[in-house]
């Protein structure tokens, strides 16, 4: 039979608040801090293009290296589509640092 773990909310809440306090007046307080970054920007299909040439990698080549169809690829460079989400994390990457691509 599993353990049951006593939890006081009520204290756990207080403390949170007495934290949250310490913090606007400017104290010292062990928190953790997460920041998140920023969405890519959107890529146009020039730069798309451009990004490939750089890597010297056909379509089909260079969808395999962002997991991605050559259509897709295609419709990117054509403007036709758009790239999304971790395609766009990717290619704002290899922007920066085409070889990036390479070494994953």
């Amino acid at each position: 039979m599993a353990k049951k773990i006593k939890v006081n909310v009520f204290d756990d809440m207080r403390e949170a608040l007495q934290d949250a306090a310490a913090y606007e007046r400017g104290a010292a307080v062990n928190l953790r801090v997460t920041r998140i970054p920023a969405r890519p920007k959107p890529i146009s299909a020039k730069d798309v293009r451009h990004i490939r040439r750089a890597l010297n990698a056909s379509q089909a080549l260079f969808a395999t290296y962002l997991n991605v169809s050559p259509n897709a690829v295609r419709s990117w460079e054509q403007g036709t589509r758009r790239p999304r989400q971790a395609a766009l994390k990717l290619l704002a990457i290899a922007r920066k640092n085409p070889k990036a691509l390479l070494v994953a």
